[in-house]
């Protein structure tokens, strides 16, 4: 019993100087200033346009596509590859 509280309490020690080091040694923070930087007005992505879609839709789309019909594909040769080849246990 007595080996269970020295191990508890030297655990506690040790929570306890860790949480102390990362306190003290925790740097101040500040944050940005809530005040605008610029004057700009609108979308700064575009030309006097709205958002649009940015990259290429159709190539993610594909991709995905792509992605989707290669795990099919590779689960389907594993399973035809690795199917018992004796009769199935009943």
């Amino acid at each position: 019993m007595r080996s269970r509280r020295r191990v508890a309490a030297f655990g506690a020690m040790l929570v306890a100087l860790w949480l102390a080091v990362a306190l003290a040694g925790a740097p101040a923070v500040f944050s940005a200033s809530p005040e605008p930087t610029s004057a700009t007005v609108g979308d700064p992505r575009s030309s006097g346009q709205g958002p649009g879609l940015v990259g290429d839709p159709g190539a993610a789309i594909g991709l995905v596509l792509l992605v989707g019909v290669a795990s099919v594909a590779i689960t389907a040769a594993y399973l035809r590859f690795t199917a018992p080849k004796g009769p199935a246990d009943s």
